[in-house]
């Protein structure tokens, strides 16, 4: 079950039924929708993937995925899933806001919210993201927070993905 995540200024909730027109027009804009999975879809796809959210994700209880609300407005999606990578074996954060709420220092908020998900709750040693070497504003964001990079992955579209990880700092060894 995806629980309620909240931040300073952040609520992050299930998506509701109501919630598709707002998640479909985030994935059509460019700016944002580009960076998301294999980059941009058809609107008919992006409706599609909002659904499999519940009929797949939610209903078989996969992994959280979110609903990002400042304000009581809808500003974006969030996620915290197992990789579908096949070089990276574990979790990462994924997330997305809406044009009109950058600047704000929501991106900040949201990837620590997530990352903090990841370590704290699921007990994760390390937590990872997945950007493109082009998004500089997501980079900018993971690497404020401390994540390092570590391997570079040249796509088949010729981009470079860029693997970023947050990992806990090693107990200390009783002696």
């Amino acid at each position: 079950m995806t629980p309620e995540l909240r931040s300073e200024r952040l609520v992050l909730s299930p998506y509701a039924e109501t919630d598709e027109a707002d998640f479909v027009s985030l994935f059509q804009d460019e700016a944002v929708g580009r960076w998301f999975g294999d980059g941009m879809q058809t609107a008919a796809q992006d409706r599609a993937l909002f659904h499999r959210i519940f009929s797949y994700v939610y209903a078989e209880n996969r992994f959280p995925v979110w609903a990002v609300r400042h304000e009581g407005r809808y500003v974006g999606h969030a996620e915290v899933k197992p990789s579908p990578e096949s070089w990276l074996d574990g979790h990462e954060i994924v997330y997305g806001l809406t044009r009109a709420s950058w600047g704000l220092g929501l991106g900040t908020e949201l990837a620590r919210l997530l990352t903090s998900y990841g370590h704290e709750t699921l007990g994760l040693a390390e937590v990872h993201a997945t950007v493109d070497s082009e998004n500089t504003a997501s980079l900018t964001v993971l690497k404020r927070l401390g994540f390092t990079q570590g391997r570079e992955v040249r796509e088949e579209s010729g981009g470079i993905t860029l693997l970023l990880t947050s990992r806990l700092p090693a107990p200390p060894v009783a002696g």
